[in-house]
Order: structure tokens, then C-alpha cells, then sequence
């Protein structure tokens, strides 16, 4: 789970969103990972019982229904009020109200868990980089029962061929998946895939070609449906989609599988040559209106020409190419990995020690706010709001932001949110 970016504020007539390389969908059903929206900023005084995870990093976490689910690379779990520690194996699942570890769901995934969506039916679907669930071959990902963490019916034989998935999302009765890999089921797909949610069958219609890959294996960072299951927005090291030019995000027709006319040029620029791709975090607004996507890029992050260590917002409807985001944060050099839209702010988390900071070189400039690790903006300026509880040690940084009825969920690689103890998951409630 995790959330998008945004261009012009201005919103386009929805007539002008029909794109050149085939017709939008019709909207899905109610999706079991539907967009949360939040009418005030959550506490800047994080909840008291949230699990502490004692090794690894937490990389991913959804909610469903009144437990939410915590994958990673780490194999020990103890409750917020102590206790005894759990050994699990780089899954596990907990009451929101108490905090208490749920002893029942047990999977055994013998590799790192990278995402978690919601299924139907008191399902959660696991992509990672693993190739075992339960003793049984499911490479890279899985669906399990929320009850037991038992593998769920004919998605028991569902696999990628090779490699990996990096992101999952249940959208409109689909299941999008995307990573490193060169097919699933043996059916060839390459970074990015749709699958029948109860059987895990490629759906055959929906095939788009994403090739030139930057440099090293073509991989499918994050991706993200609209709220009305209309339009998929990807991003990953790709340079190239069904043959069109879209350098390192894409946006697809859910219905005909092929590019909109929707791109930019604004990410074909290097930050740094040792990066396959500078691209990470996207999440759409609740309405629908906007998506905003975060980055990394090491020492030239500093470069205010590029968006490079930025979060920027584009513009949902938006057609045609040569698009430019409404707005862009810049850290001044440090890393956004992850993003959550909430509709009264944007939640981005990562590497970073500033932001509003287009100045800065690896330093604060004019203007400069200190938001370590951790910070919001305006989603109408995309300027840092007040909300400022900090993350220390920095680390690697906040790998997942989860946004729920009750607030926002984190995940990282250390162990202080707010000057409290709050080992790799933390959680702040609505103000």
C-alpha cells in the first residue's frame, strides 16, 4: 500500500481526459484498497500501541477492517505493552484498538515482503521477493486468508516466473501487480501484470510493453489506481510503453491496457548514473483529482532543474504530452521514498532533513524547514505544513505511509518517532 502525486490545480473537464491510444473504462466495483480520506492532519503524538518489530525493516502494511497487516524483511514482533516475543516469519498481523499481536495468522514466507493489499473476502494478497509461502511455490506472490494466513484456493499455484514484485493493488474486481519480473504463470509479462483476484489467472487483455529500460533489469517501482478504477499511473526504469516515449512513469487506460496520451519529460533527466531509477512512491488523492510522486537521486537531488529528491503533484485528467507538475517540494538532496494523500495533507517520508528547500545544496537554503525523516505538505501548494515529529535516527528512511480511517501507519528501519520508542512501526491517530 502506499500513495501519488499532481500538475496544474486548475481541474480539466472530465470530456478532455479521453486519451489519444484508446477510451477509459468504466468505473469498478468498490475497491477493497479504496483511497482513504481524512478531514483534519493526524497527531504529531504517535499511538502508544503499535508493535514493536526488533529487526529488519517494515516495507509495507495495509489494513482491513479492524487489524492491520505488517510485512518486511524481520522475524521478531513484540506488543507495544511488552510481553513475549514472536517469532514470525516476515509477516504478521495486529488489532488496531489493542495492539495485540493476532496469534493466528502465522504464514510462513521465507523471503522479504515488499507489498500488501487488501482481497476480497478477508483476503490479504503478499508480493515480495520470496519463493515460498506455506511450503508451497509461490514466487514473489501469494494470497492469504486474514483468519489463519493459510494460502487462499486457486491462488494457491500462482507465481512470477522469476525475480520479484515490488507493489500490489486490488482495484475494480483486478489484481495490478508490479516488480522485476519477465512473466507470470509462464505467460510473458514484464514488470507489470493483471491478474484474475481469485485465481491469479494474467488476464490476456491487458498487456501493455514496457521496454528501454535505463540501465540494468526493467523493474515496475510502484504503481497506483485511481479511486475510480479508471486510469493506472506507474512508474519504474522503463523509458518506453507499447513504443511511446515515457520516460519512467506511465499512465495506462485500466480498460484498453495502452498508454493515454498523458507524459512528460520532466523525470528523463539522470540524477545519478548508479541509479537504475530515481523513481518511488505514488499515491492518488481520495477524489481522484490528483496523484503525487516522490523520488530520490543522490548528490545531484540538489539540482532545483531537476525532480530529482522531490514530491510533485500532477493533474489527474490532464491529456496530451509535455505535462509539468502543478507543484514540487525539494528536499535539497536527500531521498522521499514514500507517499500518502489524505485529502488535507500530503505524508511523505523518507531519507530527508529538509524540505521546502529548492536552495539547498546537501544544506539548508533560504527557506529551508527542518522535517527529519518524516513530514506533510499543503496538497494546494505543496508547502511543509507545521506537522513535524521526527524520526531519529534517519536511517535508510520511512519505506511505507498508510493512511486508514483511524490515521496514518509507518513503516521503517529504526526505532524513534517523536522522541519515543516506536521500533519500525509507528502510528499517529487523527488529531
Amino acid at each position: 500500500m502506499r500513495l501519488r502525486h499532481r500538475p496544474a490545480l486548475a481541474a480539466l473537464a472530465l470530456l478532455a481526459a479521453v486519451p489519444a491510444y484508446g477510451a477509459l473504462g468504466a468505473p469498478g466495483d468498490t475497491p477493497a484498497s479504496a483511497a482513504v480520506a481524512q478531514d483534519r492532519v493526524v497527531s504529531a503524538d504517535p499511538s502508544d500501541d503499535t508493535p514493536h518489530v526488533l529487526d529488519g525493516t517494515v516495507r509495507a502494511i495495509a489494513v482491513v477492517g479492524d487489524k492491520a497487516v505488517v510485512g518486511g524483511d524481520f522475524s521478531q514482533v513484540r506488543a507495544a505493552t511488552g510481553g513475549p516475543v514472536h517469532n514470525v516469519d516476515n509477516v504478521f498481523a495486529y488489532d488496531l484498538s489493542t495492539g495485540a499481536i493476532d496469534p493466528a495468522f502465522t504464514p510462513h514466507v521465507d523471503g522479504p515482503v515488499h507489498a500488501i493489499a487488501p482481497g476480497p473476502s478477508e483476503t490479504v494478497y503478499l508480493g515480495g521477493f520470496f519463493r515460498h509461502v506455506n511450503g508451497g511455490d509461490n514466487r514473489g506472490i501469494t494470497r492469504v486468508y486474514l483468519a489463519s494466513g493459510k494460502r487462499a484456493g486457486a491462488f494457491m499455484k500462482t507465481r512470477v516466473d522469476d525475480a520479484g514484485v515490488r507493489t500490489v493493488e486490488y482495484r475494480g474486481g483486478h489484481l495490478y501487480v508490479g516488480g522485476s519480473f519477465s512473466g507470470v504463470n509462464g505467460t510473458a509479462r514484464t514488470g507489470l501484470a493483471r491478474l484474475d483476484p481469485s485465481t491469479g489467472a494474467v488476464d490476456a487483455g491487458f498487456a501493455p510493453r514496457l521496454s528501454e529500460p535505463r540501465s540494468g533489469r526493467l523493474a515496475v517501482i510502484d504503481l497506483a489506481v485511481s479511486p475510480d478504477g479508471r486510469r493506472l499511473v506507474f512508474d519504474g526504469n522503463f523509458r518506453e510503453v507499447n513504443g511511446y516515449a515515457r520516460p519512467q512513469i506511465a499512465m495506462l487506460s485500466t480498460a484498453s491496457g495502452r498508454p493515454t496520451s498523458w507524459s512528460t519529460e520532466m523525470y528523463r533527466p539522470h540524477c545519478r548514473s548508479a541509479y537504475d531509477t530515481y523513481m518511488r512512491g505514488i499515491d492518488f488523492a481520495p477524489d481522484g483529482s490528483y496523484f503525487v510522486v516522490t523520488t530520490t537521486g543522490g548528490p545531484r537531488g540538489d539540482d532545483k532543474d531537476t525532480l530529482c529528491n522531490t514530491a510533485a503533484r500532477w493533474t489527474t485528467t490532464a491529456t496530451g504530452p509535455g505535462q509539468r507538475p502543478g507543484w514540487v517540494n525539494h528536499t535539497g538532496g536527500d531521498a522521499l521514498y514514500a507517499v500518502a494523500a489524505t485529502g488535507s495533507a500530503i505524508y511523505v517520508g523518507g531519507h530527508q532533513r529538509w524540505l521546502d528547500n529548492p536552495e539547498g545544496r546537501d544544506s539548508a537554503g533560504p527557506g529551508a524547514v527542518s522535517r527529519p525523516g518524516i513530514g506533510a505538505l499543503d496538497p494546494a501548494t505543496g508547502r511543509a505544513l507545521s506537522w513535524n515529529p521526527k524520526r531519529r535516527p534517519r536511517g535508510h528512511g520511512v519505506e511505507v505511509l498508510t493512511a486508514y480511517s483511524g490515521g496514518l501507519l509507518v513503516g521503517s528501519d529504526t526505532e524513534w518517532l517523536a522522541d519515543e520508542f516506536h521500533a519500525r512501526l509507528g502510528g499517529f491517530p487523527l488529531a
